[in-house]
């Protein structure tokens, strides 16, 4: 008999099928031909203020919401998001602007098809905010946490979904609210042909994703003091939630499909629910913190639309998130430079077919506790880590990672700051 590592994971079965077939739908809908791929990223800085480098905050004067109210002059007024009064984001071809919970400013540029699109958004939103972060005495820096300001300290951004997720992960296992408030990433995004390309992409993302995010650390601080984790994005993820966050459950399983990956998410208690979107709605709370209940429990007997899907996927955090895309999380914030060079490894890895074929067949048989084994080797061991009984310098080679520019500082004032 072969063991399948899911059919021990969401044991009660409690999910619609009408909404399992939503979701599968939706990854089909993802599917491209190679020639039209494309690829985006997602940058998050920490905003601090000149001269103190304090965390600078949403509603503070001089704050981020009056950075967002003069930025969304310059952005199309027709996707301006605002939640209660505030405004919380909005976009312009290639580039989408948002906050994190404790006010990072997300750029999120895409779809790009070469360096030059990249270069073009990233330069342009810079191009578009720095005058005006300047005018608010407001800098933004490139770390995975925030080099001065304690967690406790930051305020989080006037949005009922991170009311909700402060009060859930305020009670999981470590480190919820430091992630929400001090944390900062890069990820990556690029396509798929099919759903076995998805899946065998999936598969590898997650095995090398935490080699290449020790590769591309940049993590100098954690609370005001030096970081002690060689990965600390990894050690807060792994540590928050483990139903919604790692290893996507069963992933390794030889008989895994989108169906899996679907039901996983459905089957979960969804941390927040959120029902602005759901016509047959008409209670007073959409928005609320949802300890127990999935989407069975809160969506009604019909296939999703498409923002209750986006909704219900944003609930979980693996390590390699399927959309309607692939979206790899590993990373903390990276300078452009660094971030340009990061897209350009993960792409050479897997838009290379031949390359992609070598990684299949090298993690041929890999195990979900193959990968924990590897996670815990390089969180414990750092540069003198062997994952998966190799040395950095192989994977160096086999991952295409030299050059991760890695003398260019997260905060170009402390140009010699880096994670060690």
């Amino acid at each position: 008999m072969t063991i399948h590592e899911f059919d021990y994971f969401h044991q009660d079965r409690s999910v619609n099928p009408k909404h399992l077939s939503s979701l599968v739908h939706f990854f089909e809908g993802g599917i491209l031909q190679p020639k039209d791929f494309g690829f985006g990223v997602e940058i998050e800085h920490l905003p601090v203020r000149v001269g103190t480098n304090d965390a600078v905050t949403y509603a503070e004067k001089d704050g981020v919401h009056e950075v967002l109210n003069e930025l969304s002059a310059l952005y199309d007024p027709a996707t301006r998001y605002v939640e209660n009064g505030q405004l919380l984001g909005f976009s312009k071809p290639g580039i989408a602007v948002s906050l994190e919970p404790g006010g990072q400013i997300e750029c999120s540029l895409g779809i790009a098809h070469s360096d030059e699109d990249f270069a073009r958004f990233y330069t342009q939103f810079r191009r578009d905010i720095d005058p005006i972060l300047a005018r608010h005495h407001i800098r933004l820096v490139n770390y995975g946490y925030q080099p001065h300001t304690h967690a406790s300290d930051i305020t989080i951004i006037p949005k009922p979904r991170y009311d909700g997720m402060t009060k859930f992960f305020g009670r999981t296992w470590r480190l919820g609210w430091n992630m929400m408030r001090c944390s900062a990433s890069t990820q990556v995004s690029f396509d798929y042909s099919s759903e076995e390309d998805a899946i065998s992409k999936l598969r590898i993302g997650v095995a090398i994703g935490p080699i290449l995010a020790l590769f591309f650390r940049n993590t100098p601080y954690f609370e005001g003091e030096e970081n002690p984790w060689p990965l600390l994005r990894q050690y807060m993820w792994d540590g928050l939630d483990p139903q919604r966050t790692g290893v996507p459950a069963g992933l390794y399983d030889d008989n895994y499909t989108w169906e899996e990956y679907a039901y996983d998410v459905l089957a979960t208690p969804l941390m927040v629910t959120d029902l602005t979107h759901t016509p047959e709605y008409t209670g007073d709370e959409p928005v609320r913190a949802a300890w127990h209940d999935n989407a069975a429990d809160v969506y009604p007997d019909r296939e999703l639309n498409k923002a209750e899907i986006s909704h219900i996927l944003s609930t979980h955090f693996p390590d390699m998130r399927l959309k309607n895309f692939l979206e790899m999380r590993h990373w903390d914030s990276l300078p452009f430079e660094r971030a340009r060079r990061l897209a350009q490894v993960v792409l050479s890895n897997f838009y290379d077919t031949k390359q992609l074929d070598n990684l299949a067949t090298y993690f041929d048989g890999v195990r979900t506790v193959d990968v924990f084994a590897a996670k815990a080797d390089l969180l414990a061991n750092g540069t003198d880590a062997r994952p998966y009984g190799q040395s950095l310098d192989f994977w160096r080679e086999f991952l295409r990672v030299e050059g991760t520019m890695s003398d260019v500082p997260g905060d170009p004032e402390h140009p010699d700051v880096f994670q060690r």
